[in-house]
């Protein structure tokens, strides 16, 4: 059972004291609720190791994909597999961050891995600061979570900037228009960029431009020259550009190959953003203690959860029972897709029946924890809960 502790003032006044007024976009704070997760310091270890094990397994994982050729399997565009291949085999394109989604760690439960949100995850201010804040707020011991995502984002793009020193360090962020929940992730990220000693700009993806000679934004003085950029974050996922945009994909190719811009998250991350490496994880390490059987087919004799290889935010996901009677169903976007079948396992509960499921944060290391919470599948109406470790 999840234990809940009431803190009844918002984060608001703490962050705006702080002049991270940013913070307070409108998708940002109001599903942050007033309680907060209760979590014990094995429970909080046993996440953090979790994470830390995972990402070796996962890195294990997208090597047996490269070396066996299972792209098609993995549903990834084979316009995309070669920027795949290039950003892999070079050591200084570093995967920046992503998030666990993890079932399990109270009562005695295992902590069960649900997926790996590798490539465009989403949730950075929330965990990083709004929970702290809420902590500092009411007069908590703001030191009392499991939680350094802000600074080891700052320690990872110092990193990034170190193994490619012959770049310049200037970043340009981008999302696509029209989301704010993703500028105001992309804020927190340009943030620490700038604490680790990057120039940084922002622009929406339409205003980028992209030629062989690398990637520019139009200059803000009105010149009509263009500014040039070595790094581009884009919080856009891989699948969607090479779906949508082959010439676009063709050019970020060239990009990579000619050494012009490093791309982050790398194009890499798609071998860990595909559901279907469930299934590779589980072939690999069969009845390993973090995974659930993943197959892809429903599983015999076993209630299970039927997932599009690239849904996000809960989109497509049904709850199938034994006998293959579909309990529960969220529609969306991405029904075309191939599918994997993972074993069902319950999220903790807490007394009125909400089901929570963690999110640990990995930036070259587990550095936070969060949970959302809703119904029996988390999807885009879930709310963040933040935690204490008492």
């Amino acid at each position: 059972m999840i234990k809940l502790k009431s803190l009844p003032k918002t984060p608001e006044s703490a962050l705006q004291k702080l002049g991270w007024n940013w913070m307070l976009g409108t998708d940002t704070t109001p599903y942050l609720v007033k309680d907060v997760v209760v979590v014990d310091e094995d429970t909080a270890t046993q996440y953090y190791e979790a994470a830390a094990t995972l990402y070796d397994m996962f890195v294990e994982a997208g090597q047996y994909v490269i070396d066996n050729q299972i792209f098609d399997e993995m549903g990834i565009a084979p316009n995309l597999v070669e920027l795949v291949k290039l950003s892999w085999e070079e050591d200084r394109n570093v995967h920046l961050y992503g998030r666990f989604d993890l079932a399990g760690g109270f009562d005695g439960q295992p902590v069960k891995l649900i997926e790996f949100n590798a490539d465009t995850a989403t949730c950075l201010p929330e965990s990083a600061v709004v929970q702290w804040a809420h902590l500092r707020t009411n007069n908590e011991d703001d030191s009392k979570q499991f939680n350094t995502l802000y600074e080891t984002l700052v320690k990872q793009f110092q990193y990034i900037k170190l193994v490619n020193k012959d770049l310049t360090a200037s970043i340009l962020f981008s999302t696509m228009r029209g989301f704010p929940e993703d500028d105001t992730n992309v804020n927190i990220l340009s943030e620490a960029a700038k604490e680790a000693g990057f120039d940084v700009d922002f622009a929406y993806i339409d205003e980028v431009e992209f030629s062989k000679e690398g990637i520019f934004k139009q200059d803000s003085s009105g010149s009509g020259s263009f500014v040039r950029f070595d790094f581009w974050f884009k919080l856009v996922p891989w699948e969607f550009i090479g779906g949508d945009e082959p010439e676009l994909t063709t050019l970020l190719t060239e990009i990579a190959k000619n050494r012009l811009a490093v791309i982050l998250n790398p194009a890499y991350t798609l071998l860990f953003q595909s559901k279907y490496i469930l299934k590779i994880l589980w072939d690999l390490f069969p009845y390993h203690p973090l995974l659930l059987q993943t197959e892809r087919y429903v599983i015999p004799h076993k209630k299970s959860v039927s997932k599009v290889l690239f849904g996000r935010e809960g989109a497509n996901i049904s709850i199938i029972e034994r006998g293959g009677e579909v309990l529960e169903k969220v529609e969306g976007d991405y029904e075309g897709q191939k599918r994997i079948y993972q074993e069902y396992v319950e999220f903790p509960k807490d007394e009125e029946g909400f089901s929570y499921q963690a999110g640990v944060f990995y930036a070259g290391e587990p550095c936070a924890l969060g949970f959302r919470r809703g119904g029996k599948i988390l999807d885009n109406t879930a709310q963040f809960v933040g935690h204490i470790v008492e």
